[in-house]
């Protein structure tokens, strides 16, 4: 995973969607400082779960990540995540009240990790009896949700879509 951020981090600055703080840009790399034991665990128990282990690795290696394009959403640090229930009760509910009811009680169950006050979210949603952790990336502008198998998955498609777009500039 560490290799995919600094190769998006790359390709990123290079797209130049956001003018990025120098600093990140005489770096090339667009993640926060790692996260500290102690903030994951502090997440653990605000939340009252374990989170996936490849999004503990996530924020080992950096606790927080620009928008690395204009399509893509700015991760949160530990201390930042919550239940979307919590952070936009309003999406839940229209969801809900419109027939969507599935995603809607999907929606309640998920953690937002990225997006905050942004068009779209990244969404991890806790395992249920039948699944194990699922990741979404969730916007009005996507019909329904965008499935990833992982966090490695997302990260290796937000890298392709990058280098496309360094291909065609």
């Amino acid at each position: 995973m560490k290799e995919q951020l600094k190769e998006i981090s790359r390709t990123s600055i290079i797209l130049a969607d956001f003018e990025f703080p120098e600093s990140l840009v005489q770096e090339n790399w667009l993640g926060y400082e790692p996260a500290t034991d102690k903030q994951i665990v502090d997440a653990e128990k605000r939340l009252g779960l374990n989170l996936p282990d490849d999004y503990k690795t996530f924020l080992k290696l950096c606790n927080g990540f620009h928008a690395p394009n204009d399509i893509e959403p700015a991760f949160l640090s530990a201390d930042k995540i919550d239940y979307l229930e919590k952070l936009d009760p309003d999406l839940t509910r229209i969801w809900t009240e419109t027939g969507n009811i599935e995603t809607g009680i999907e929606l309640r169950r998920s953690i937002i990790v990225a997006g905050l006050y942004e068009e779209q979210y990244f969404l991890l949603i806790p395992p249920s009896s039948k699944l194990g952790w699922r990741y979404w990336k969730f916007a009005s502008w996507i019909p329904g949700e965008q499935e990833y198998g992982d966090l490695v998955s997302y990260w290796a498609d937000v890298l392709e879509f990058n280098r496309e777009q360094v291909e065609e500039k």
